[in-house]
């Protein structure tokens, strides 16, 4: 995992991005934030587990079918497998350790 500080490439309202190997921070003092960290590692392995195209590929059309349900974006991305994964077990620094392959299916 790459950590670079570039705040113009996040969103407004988020404090990073992960486009493997990279993860993208809008503010450097994120770069000592563990829980941040561990939920960008999370996306990491989620990348890797679906080779990197189709992991976006399924976050964009999951993120259509949410926000079609929703109506809201950011109901719709907090909704969205891939997330609901990571904010549910950011704050368990083992987590990684122990995760089954694929283990987001279980918050569809």
């Amino acid at each position: 995992m790459i950590v670079l500080v570039f705040k113009y490439l996040i969103p407004k309202g988020f404090r990073g991005f992960t486009f493997f190997p990279f993860v993208f921070l809008s503010d450097k003092k994120d770069k000592a934030h563990t829980v941040l960290l561990n939920h960008e590692r999370i996306h990491i392995r989620q990348q890797l587990e679906l080779l990197i195209v189709l992991f976006f590929i399924w976050y964009g059309i999951e993120f259509l079918v949410r926000l079609v349900r929703y109506k809201n974006r950011r109901v719709a991305y907090y909704n969205i497998s891939f997330e609901r994964e990571a904010y549910a077990n950011e704050k368990d620094l083992d987590y990684l350790k122990r995760r089954s392959f694929w283990n987001f299916l279980k918050y569809l």
